[in-house]
């Protein structure tokens, strides 16, 4: 196919293989792992009833050990025809099965549920293929990825690609995989999403953020999570 992506040639590495052993052990000990807060509070959620169905997420999907296993691996989809992240396929549920407001991007509750969502899934391959329906979306974020952009005219891969490895600023560049979203980062002492992460690369060079919950967003979690197929999901991850 003319302008499909092009095959993986560099061997993927988790950022996690770049942090100190300090930081691993925060990420693989359930005791030591801050987000695992998010987790008992996301397993409330999901068996809790809102709205006027008087419907919790348990009520459509029962336990989410069974229901949810493998979910997170194939985000972001098409959706009857509309490109969806696990954050806003939870909130679509919100609004059709519950009958509830959706939830706000980076609120507790948001990261609560999509963490305790991707948990089921830990471990397991990221499973995000192209297909027909997805194409145009995974081109668009594609050619995002590789868009130069703001005051500093850098794009996604010229430090991710071009420079991962090397250092900047003392420390190591990442491949830039997405594979231990939503993460509890020690440098925003909280949980955070993917987009949001994405939103402060663009504010690093300069450039004009996507909104959360946007299409160009969507797009480029879909080629992200692309192109790090095959990683295993580490949700939920700890970062520097």
């Amino acid at each position: 196919m003319q302008g499909a992506p092009k095959e993986v040639t560099v061997k993927q590495q988790s950022s996690y293989e770049l942090m100190s052993a300090e930081n691993k052990a925060m990420q693989d000990d359930p005791s030591l792992n801050p987000a695992m807060f998010w987790l008992g509070d996301g397993e409330t959620l999901w068996q809790q009833k809102i709205g006027p169905q008087n419907k919790s997420c348990s009520s459509c999907h029962g336990d989410a050990k069974k229901s949810m296993r493998g979910v997170a691996t194939q985000f972001p989809k098409v959706i009857k025809g509309k490109l969806q992240t696990l954050e806003g396929q939870i909130n679509q549920c919100r609004v059709g099965a519950q009958g509830a407001s959706p939830l706000t991007y980076e609120s507790k509750d948001l990261l609560a549920l999509t963490a305790f969502v991707a948990f089921q899934s830990k471990g397991m391959p990221i499973s995000i293929s192209e297909t027909s329906a997805n194409a145009l979306f995974l081109k668009k974020g594609r050619q995002t990825f590789n868009e130069r952009m703001g005051q500093l005219n850098l794009s996604c891969a010229q430090c991710h690609e071009d420079r991962a490895g090397l250092k900047l600023g003392g420390s190591l560049i990442p491949q830039g995989h997405p594979n231990a979203y939503p993460i509890y980062r020690l440098e925003w002492q909280t949980l955070g999403s993917v987009q949001r992460r994405l939103r402060n690369c663009m504010s690093g060079v300069r450039a004009q953020q996507f909104e959360y919950g946007s299409p160009e967003m969507a797009q480029l979690e879909l080629f992200l999570m692309w192109r790090a197929r095959g990683l295993p999901l580490e949700s939920p991850g700890v970062r520097p």
